[in-house]
């Protein structure tokens, strides 16, 4: 009455094998499937934030002219109903938040006396986008952070380009 020793079949082996191996590849695709989401996120917020600041400097832009040259003295009197040339105006909405940071933390560019004439987002991440602006924003071309996509408004009283942040 030896006893007799079970052996599994040689084909089981090649199962847990096949099974480990398909987990591996299942694990290496969602990870691949979550860098190109993330990637995407961070284009599409890019987008967000170029039509942000281009809110911005169009409303700042329109304030100063339509109030004999004065500046907004907060993005905030952007949205306050103004009577202006007889009518009731407002130059923006709503105030909007940075789409990269998620937070109302604009960088703002005013004048020493008071006044803002543009804003910038806040976040030192790179930008995924560095070419192909429109011409407003030709000044993006190849920036090292998002800081350094000044929305500002043009104008000989002030300085065109504003200041580069260091990332």
């Amino acid at each position: 009455m030896g006893s007799r020793m079970r052996r599994g079949k040689p084909a089981e082996g090649f199962t847990y094998f096949g099974v480990i191996f398909a987990v591996a590849v299942i694990g290496m695709s969602l990870a691949v499937v979550g860098f190109v989401a993330r990637t995407e996120l961070r284009r599409e917020k890019e987008v967000q934030l170029l039509w942000v600041g281009n809110q911005y400097r169009t409303a700042i832009a329109r304030y100063w002219a339509e109030n004999g040259g004065r500046l907004p003295q907060s993005l905030s009197e952007l949205t306050q109903a103004q009577l202006t040339n007889g009518m009731n105006r407002r130059y923006l909405r709503r105030l909007y938040e940075d789409p990269i940071t998620g937070t109302m933390d604009w960088n703002l560019y005013s004048l020493p006396g008071g006044g803002i004439y543009g804003v910038s987002s806040a976040s030192k991440e790179v930008p995924i986008k560095q070419h192909n602006f429109r011409s407003a924003d030709a000044s993006f071309e190849g920036v090292q952070c998002y800081s350094d996509w000044q929305f500002l408004i043009v104008s000989n009283r002030f300085v065109a380009g504003g200041a580069k942040h260091r990332c």
